[in-house]
């Protein structure tokens, strides 16, 4: 039995989630291939795929929280709110000095935007995104002319780690300051919002010139795949759908019997000992293989995704 697996890709720079969803496809001989959460080409990092059957489990990885590294520059804004759009404000600079004034007095200023941008806030996407605004793409909105304002909504900064500023400056000679940062975050937050809305808290414009992610939920780039080896063909080893459920969930050993009743949709009931009640359980049968992801509320099953099952059925 084909259970696919879970793929996990280094992206590099320039490429799209989809060109990555497409060399997949290639590189497994298959075209049942989706991601779990995409990133823009001039991102680099953590792009989550799955495979085959185990494309059922990407529904459940979406929500996970991200990790990114990168960098944000002070003094300049731009349209899309990183170094890939036009340039619209440029701070004066006398507004830069006195920031690094500041932080080489210890960055109280710096310190104190970012600790307002960190835990429970609410964000405004970036103008430049996939968000529909009346059934369009933002972006298209952007790109025809229109000015696009989209509703703030609530995400979770969980941290927001600064290094120490740094002098910097744009092609045209125009000062400004580059600040590296850990960015560990709720699904739906936009960095490039982030770093738009430092620079304004700050009153210099700010703007995204590097964007890395390195993790999603448990998974870590570094034990990803890079584009390079994934356009030569090699994806190395998928992770096993079971392992996945296994990270995220909480586990029940089935029986072979119970394997089989659920693998038909039936229910049964579970003793407290045996698991507890949750949302989500990883349903292992005696063979280590996924049957399912189940609820179990008051001690009863009940199946949430289907994955295919030795004798044919789904659970």
């Amino acid at each position: 039995m084909n259970e696919g697996g879970i793929l996990l890709i280094d992206k590099a720079e320039g490429w799209t989630s989809h060109d990555a969803v497409a060399k997949s496809r290639r590189a497994l001989g298959t075209r049942k291939v989706g991601h779990a959460g995409t990133l823009d080409p001039m991102a680099t990092g953590l792009l989550v795929l799955g495979s085959g059957p185990a494309t059922r489990l990407l529904t459940h990885l979406v929500g996970l929280d991200k990790t990114y590294t990168t960098t944000i520059r002070l003094g300049a804004s731009t349209v899309t709110d990183d170094r890939e759009g036009d340039r619209i404000a440029a701070a004066d600079p006398a507004a830069i000095a006195e920031l690094l004034a500041d932080a080489a007095a210890g960055g109280e200023r710096i310190a104190a935007a970012v600790a307002a941008l960190t835990g429970d806030i609410e964000q405004a996407p970036s103008a430049v995104s996939a968000i529909k605004v009346d059934g369009r793409r933002a972006y298209d909105r952007v790109r025809a002319g229109e000015t696009v304002e989209l509703k703030r909504r609530p995400v979770t900064i969980r941290a927001f780690e600064i290094g120490a500023p740094r002098p910097a400056v744009e092609p045209d000679g125009t000062r400004v300051i580059d600040l590296d940062a850990t960015v560990r975050c709720s699904t739906g937050t936009y960095i490039r919002a982030l770093a738009r809305d430092l620079g304004e808290a700050l009153g210099v414009g700010g703007h995204l010139v590097a964007l890395r992610r390195t993790e999603v939920g448990p998974f870590s780039v570094a034990d990803a795949i890079s584009t390079e080896a994934l356009s030569a063909g090699r994806t190395g080893p998928l992770l096993a759908p079971a392992a996945v459920a296994r990270a995220l969930f909480p586990e029940l050993r089935l029986t072979a019997q119970e394997a089989v009743d659920l693998g038909h949709g039936k229910r049964f009931e579970v003793a407290p000992e045996r698991a507890a009640d949750a949302p989500l359980v990883a349903a292992i049968a005696p063979d280590g293989s996924l049957v399912g992801l189940i609820e179990i509320a008051r001690g009863r099953t009940r199946v949430v995704t289907n994955f295919p099952t030795p004798d044919g059925g789904l659970a």
